[in-house]
């Protein structure tokens, strides 16, 4: 009788009523996984309060849900958000962070679904549009939530609401501008890649994390070597390239504000951030942009190429319709 209530309850869950029920299940379970495994990867740059950080990958995971599942991914982006949240602080904060952080990325993608924005990032619009209304006025809202919450819990006072804003608007910012860029990019890799593209490849990423590794630990002010990688994955390569590219900078930067080491020494907080966040928002912005500029130009270049081949065709076609009955086309220079 067991055996046979197990499989009446299997049947059950798995008739076709409810099949789109438990995918959907399993991809907010997936989502709020996701959410929670960067959220703690992020958490090991805290620089105030245990809690915010100058880098936040959760904001990248939770619009990216948004846009390739929807508006109705939230509830997993909500649940690991307070989740997350409440490990760190007292419920009734934790609940009013995880508004903000699931109604950031929220706004963020109904202004980018109603602006027109498109996944590939393959026009300068679409990469402008990303970065002002997806990260800029996106992630305003949660960061004004998340600092307010800390205000009223007394974690933090008046004289550090603004700095405190500014570390939670940037990091989750750069969230979005580094993360939702590189998913969005390898969503477009092609197996088999020839191995000397792989190769380049790999010395791109080899060089740019050398680079970094000296840049973000020397006391020299040394960041700025990195954008000639940088340049060379978003020509090379588009997004493909000049993504994870931004990511090594972003995240060995981030590495050496949090350890105050490097270009970061002797400095206090809010110098550590205006110097790291100028870095990172010029390294994302950079790649971001040129890489979509050159997106379009391919794209533009192809359709010129595919115009004049069909003309071509037209005029083979034609060609003995017009020998056929004497005509002769006049020569270039009308002679």
């Amino acid at each position: 009788m067991r055996g046979a209530g197990t499989e009446d309850a299997v049947r059950v869950l798995l008739s076709p009523r409810l099949r789109p029920w438990g995918r959907y299940g399993i991809h907010l379970a997936v989502v709020a996984a996701c959410y929670y495994a960067g959220a703690r990867l992020g958490l090991l740059q805290a620089l105030v309060n245990d809690q915010v950080t100058p880098l936040w990958p959760p904001t990248g995971v939770a619009l990216l849900a948004l846009m390739l599942g929807g508006v109705r991914m939230w509830p997993g982006i909500a649940v690991a958000a307070f989740v997350v949240n409440a490990t760190l602080g007292d419920s009734s904060s934790a609940f009013l962070i995880s508004v903000g952080n699931t109604l950031g990325p929220v706004v963020a993608f109904l202004l980018l679904k109603h602006s027109g924005f498109r996944l590939e990032i393959d026009r300068a619009r679409d990469a402008l549009t990303f970065v002002f209304l997806g990260a800029f006025v996106g992630m305003a809202v949660s960061a004004t939530i998340g600092t307010g919450a800390l205000l009223l819990s007394g974690s933090v006072g008046w004289p550090d609401f603004w700095a405190t804003w500014s570390v939670w608007w940037t990091g989750d910012a750069m969230g979005v501008l580094i993360l939702v860029p590189l998913v969005l990019a390898l969503r477009g890799l092609r197996f088999p890649v020839r191995s000397a593209r792989a190769w380049e490849a790999a010395a791109l990423l080899t060089s740019t994390t050398g680079v970094m590794l000296i840049a973000a630990s020397s006391p020299l002010r040394l960041l700025y070597l990195v954008f000639p990688f940088a340049i060379w994955g978003a020509l090379r390569f588009q997004h493909l390239g000049a993504a994870p590219c931004a990511l090594i900078a972003t995240v060995l930067a981030a590495r050496g504000a949090a350890a105050g080491i490097g270009p970061f020494a002797n400095l206090d907080l809010l110098q550590r951030m205006v110097t790291l966040q100028a870095f990172n928002g010029t390294v994302a912005l950079t790649t971001l942009v040129l890489s979509a500029v050159i997106s379009e130009r391919n794209a533009a270049r192809r359709a010129i190429e595919r115009t004049c081949a069909q003309l071509t065709d037209v005029v083979e076609a034609y060609r003995p319709l017009l020998l056929g009955n004497g005509v002769r086309p006049e020569p270039p220079d009308g002679r």
